[in-house]
């Protein structure tokens, strides 16, 4: 386990982590699940009346589903009458929990943080052809965005995605190989070189490759990366989801760091979906079907709004403009293609990613599952 300085204010933010139960270091690094036999807020009786699903989720989604979990746990067996459900979690980096299910880890749902994840499990035969139709919003229950976390007073004066290409200035990102936080990182710096160029890709391009030689290592995770930002003091910003650095800002690292908005950046759609082959198999997919269908309900809409993701109910996000403002920005898919297109001209091996690279940035190594 990586250990904070002697600072007390590390020692103040490394208690406040222990208390949430959330264990920033090394809690992402590889996929994680909690154990079956330990009791949550979803704690179920065993019998024949008890059902378990397994939600298998990407890095920086457990703060939801710890929250959401319980809600829809008290409302299901409200309507049940003596019917429990016990929900586990399993989370990290998103491309790497898709490949866990589709070499063999029984999910029931999977909720995860770009489509391409999950239409892998759709060429895998495990998910519907049609899983995007089966829910609201095309399947997505809310969104973020990627902005960036600086340290306190912003030192290095981050105000852009122009200012991550200075000297001196050291990045903070997930692996755009292997995680959705890194991919929607990339592409963010990316679309803001397309607009700021005037749609020149080889100056976009430029523009990226100046970026990314100022990242001397790519983390295995979102939360990897906050760890390594927060936990061992490590680079001047950190490229994260937006309520990655707002649960960074005003919990982990409280008095210690601040959002900054970009003035342009990338929308990330967060998509869910049932891993029918698993739930005809066990007989959970009308609980399964339930269960996603609730991240819609008015109380799952707010919980996300307080855990700064931006709902897809209008209503509900318009409320929440206090800790949500209003920012510019563009679908991956309208900039870039569908996923499946992104997925293999930006990151494959010997992609785009690949290319604009620096030679010089290394790989974090994977810790073991926990």
């Amino acid at each position: 386990m990586t250990t904070l300085n002697a600072q007390q204010t590390a020692v103040v933010a490394l208690s406040s982590l222990a208390i949430l139960g959330v264990g920033l270091s090394g809690c992402s690094r590889a996929p994680t699940q909690q154990n079956p036999n330990a009791a949550s807020a979803q704690t179920a009786a065993a019998g024949k009346d008890s059902v378990k699903l397994l939600n298998v989720s990407y890095d920086v989604a457990r703060d939801f589903y710890k929250g959401y979990n319980p809600l829809f746990v008290k409302q299901y067996e409200a309507k049940q009458g003596g019917k429990s459900v016990d929900i586990q979690q399993s989370h990290g980096g998103s491309s790497k929990q898709a490949l866990a299910v589709a070499n063999g880890l029984q999910a029931d749902v999977v909720s995860m943080n770009q489509g391409s994840d999950i239409e892998l499990l759709v060429k895998k035969g495990l998910v519907a052809q049609d899983w995007q139709n089966q829910f609201p919003n095309k399947a997505v229950p809310y969104t973020s965005a990627v902005v960036f976390l600086v340290r306190k007073d912003n030192p290095k004066h981050i105000n852009d995605w122009s200012d991550l290409t200075k000297s001196g200035v050291q990045i903070v990102l997930a692996n755009p190989k292997t995680t959705g936080n890194g991919r929607y990182a990339f592409l963010g710096a990316y679309g803001y070189g397309l607009q700021r160029f005037n749609n020149d890709d080889s100056k976009a391009q430029a523009f990226v490759k100046d970026l990314l030689k100022n990242v001397p290592v790519y983390e295995n995770g979102g939360r990897a990366a906050t760890t390594t930002f927060l936990q061992r003091q490590i680079g001047d910003v950190l490229v994260t989801f937006e309520n990655e650095a707002n649960l960074a800002a005003k919990q982990f690292g409280q008095g210690q760091v601040q959002i900054v908005y970009p003035s342009y950046t990338v929308s990330a759609e967060n998509p869910v979906a049932i891993v029918k082959t698993v739930t005809d198999k066990k007989g959970t997919t009308d609980v399964a079907t339930a269960y996603l269908n609730g991240l819609w309900d008015a109380p799952a809409q707010q919980l996300a709004a307080d855990l700064y993701l931006r709902p897809s109910d209008a209503q509900i996000l318009a409320k929440n403009q206090d800790k949500l403002p209003t920012l510019n920005t563009f679908s991956p898919n309208d900039k870039f293609g569908s996923w499946s297109d992104i997925m293999s001209k930006y990151f494959k091996d010997g992609g785009v990613f690949d290319q604009l690279a620096s030679p010089t940035s290394s790989v974090a190594p994977a810790s073991s599952p926990k």
